[in-house]
């Protein structure tokens, strides 16, 4: 899935951890955040600190690429 925004990396977690049938609370004590932190990347939040959201990446086994666009 192509990521543009904060709220599709919220909707990739939401989706996996649910998959897993895990709760927010659950999530977040396996990856060392708390709930709140949890609910704003779920939720798209823009401002979210990137090493904690890598980190419940990590835990959901879910790996982030960047490439580059090509330009037309």
């Amino acid at each position: 899935m192509r990521v543009h925004s904060a709220k599709d990396v919220g909707a990739v977690v939401r989706t996996k951890r649910k998959k897993l049938g895990l709760t927010q609370r659950e999530l977040a004590e396996a990856c060392g955040c708390g709930t709140r932190f949890l609910s704003e990347l779920e939720n798209g939040k823009p401002s979210i600190e990137l090493g904690k959201a890598l980190r419940v990446l990590g835990v959901l086994s879910l790996d982030m690429d960047v490439a580059e666009r090509s330009f037309r």
